[in-house]
């Protein structure tokens, strides 16, 4: 199976011995067997030798099938391998089957079903013709989801069949693959950069010149290093061949936070409103990495992806790109939280020092607007997609929920310094992308006289 050893079937060893095979009789199997012992007690009673013996000829044949398929001693194995493993919901992924007969015998007919849960399709079928001693067959189907989440494939199938259709016996391989269906990402408009970390272009440089050439920690010399690098101070120093030692920049933070309470959103299935919050959380994570900021998602019980970086994040280029898998994985079978509550985010975010705090929040009440105002005040600059269960459940009284008035917890957020923009029915992220770009420069040129950088960036 996919990245895994092959399965394989033996017959002959089945469990369930032979009682199972006899279970195995197909209809015509059975006929023919009712048939034989009805024409053997009609010869008995009527005293008709010739008719004893058609009527033995019909019982044994369908026994003898069983007990030849039961016997037969070939071996099967079977491998699957996903193109890819990892779909967007909605995208389709394609399971190629391998079967192989590894055994001295030609097979008989042979039908293979893999096993597939509902969602994802019907049961794919393939009846194999006889296949030849050392012969291979391969097949393939195609899956698709419009749910994220994580699919078992498998196992496989195997159904045996005699020449005569008296009998047929299934096998089933032991192993099983997965398909990830992850949230459906869009690409976001990649906007200017308003303000850029530290260890970035050229102050970085201005540090290292600062900073001058004696506090350079120095290495050894490592085959494949750039002999450019080489200080022949410390060489002179330490007897031996030393090397510049190259410092690595600092990349700039964001925090990816994801609202998952249950009384936050209304409604269920692809197009609801949580559905739409954890596709815009995934396309966000998946730009900033893109854009060499150090991402970790959090949501709202306080759980954060990767979390195994410094305060969580990844460091280095790989540590990113392996993180990415890690947090779309999460956002597969990220579901909504018990709790109720923001705080244990809140004390997530208060215990380090953010730079770009970008949040999609539901449904908030008065409690939880005033914490997520407080949880600006660790992030270098915060933007908050806020989505109204009122307007995406088709009219829903909000006092239903226990939610404040949306034009009042919007304001709110905006006097604690979020960039705020509330998401409508069906909205195109990359456009609320873009307003909350332009929204946050208007900020900042009527506070700062027309300066658009703040800690952390936006992009």
């Amino acid at each position: 199976m996919a990245g895994g050893e092959p399965g394989a079937v033996q017959d002959g060893s089945s469990k369930g011995g032979l009682r199972a095979a006899l279970g195995g009789l197909t209809t015509r199997g059975r006929s023919f067997l009712a048939a034989g012992v009805a024409a053997a007690v009609c010869a008995y009673a009527l005293g008709q030798a010739d008719l004893l013996r058609v009527g033995l000829l019909l019982a044994v044949l369908p026994l003898v099938c069983v007990i030849v398929l039961y016997r037969t001693r070939y071996r099967v194995t079977g491998t699957r391998r996903l193109s890819p493993s990892r779909v967007p919901a909605g995208s389709e992924a394609r399971v190629h089957l391998r079967m192989d007969n590894v055994s001295r015998l030609p097979t008989g007919l042979l039908m293979l079903q893999d096993r597939v849960p509902y969602v994802l399709g019907p049961r794919p079928r393939f009846v194999l013709d006889r296949v030849e001693a050392g012969g291979r067959r391969e097949v393939s189907y195609r899956v698709r989801s419009d749910l994220r989440g994580r699919y078992p494939l498998g196992p496989l199938q195997l159904r045996l069949s005699d020449p005569f259709g008296m009998c047929e016996l299934t096998r089933s391989f032991s192993a099983y693959d997965t398909l990830v269906v992850i949230p459906r990402t869009v690409p976001l408009p990649a906007l200017r950069l308003a303000g850029e970390a530290s260890g970035y272009g050229d102050g970085r440089q201005r540090s290292l010149a600062l900073a001058g050439e004696d506090d350079i920690i120095p290495r050894g010399y490592r085959h494949g290093d750039d002999l450019r690098r080489v200080h022949w101070r410390s060489t002179a120093r330490y007897g031996e061949l030393m090397v510049r030692r190259e410092e690595q920049p600092q990349r700039a933070r964001c925090t990816v936070l994801l609202d998952t309470r249950q009384v936050g959103y209304a409604g269920a299935g692809p197009d609801s409103a949580f559905e739409w919050a954890v596709s815009g959380a995934a396309s966000a994570l998946v730009h900033m990495l893109e854009r060499g900021f150090a991402v970790r998602l959090l949501t709202d019980d306080g759980n954060a992806v990767p979390g195994d970086g410094s305060d969580g994040f990844a460091g280095s280029t790989q540590e990113s790109a392996d993180s990415a898998g890690l947090m779309l994985d999460t956002l597969a079978v990220v579901g909504h939280s018990d709790g109720g509550g923001l705080s244990r985010a809140h004390d997530v975010l208060r215990g380090s020092n953010e730079g770009l705090l970008i949040a999609f929040f539901g449904d908030l009440d008065e409690e939880q607007t005033s914490v997520a105002a407080r949880m600006r005040q660790r992030a270098g600059a915060a933007v908050a997609f806020v989505l109204d269960s009122a307007r995406w459940s088709g009219g829903v009284d909000p006092s239903a929920v226990g939610a404040v008035p949306a034009e009042k917890r919007l304001r709110q957020l905006r006097e604690a310094g979020w960039v705020v923009v509330p998401v409508e029915p069906g909205a195109d992220l990359p456009g609320l992308w873009q307003l909350a770009g332009q929204m946050r420069a208007d900020t900042q040129s009527a506070g700062n006289g027309g300066s658009t950088g703040f800690p952390g960036g936006w992009s």
